[in-house]
């Protein structure tokens, strides 16, 4: 089974940039779609967006469309989401996620491999 893992996250203030990083362990690899979540206490996990195994396919959820891009790098096996222009209601746990299989726009069921998160904190 795949194994991912978030860095990348942190405090920055509102209009700021961060950049996650989402790599897979040595000798295994992301072939399908890679997403990327964020929670906050209490409400659902979210999709914010996926790529799909060969980069050539993206989503975005509406609140983020214009700001954040996310860009895979197959021969490092990492996923990248760059977020610009961020918002106070851009707070949460950042989590990475691999699909187990090939489906296209993947669905939260689709992601089988999850990471442990990293913290996103903008200010006001």
């Amino acid at each position: 089974q795949v194994q991912v893992a978030e860095s990348g996250g942190g405090l920055v203030q509102a209009g700021g940039s961060l950049r996650l990083s989402c790599a897979a362990s040595k000798r295994t690899y992301m072939p399908y779609a890679t997403g990327w979540f964020r929670q906050v206490p209490g409400k659902e996990r979210e999709l914010v967006a996926a790529i799909s195994g060969s980069g050539g396919l993206t989503y975005y959820v509406d609140s983020v469309k214009g700001r954040f891009t996310i860009s895979r790098d197959n021969a490092r096996n990492t996923v990248y989401l760059q977020m610009n222009s961020l918002k106070p209601e851009d707070t949460a746990v950042y989590y990475c996620a691999a699909a187990a299989w090939n489906y296209w726009p993947p669905r939260s069921a689709d992601f089988a491999s999850w990471g442990q998160g990293t913290q996103v904190t903008v200010s006001s």
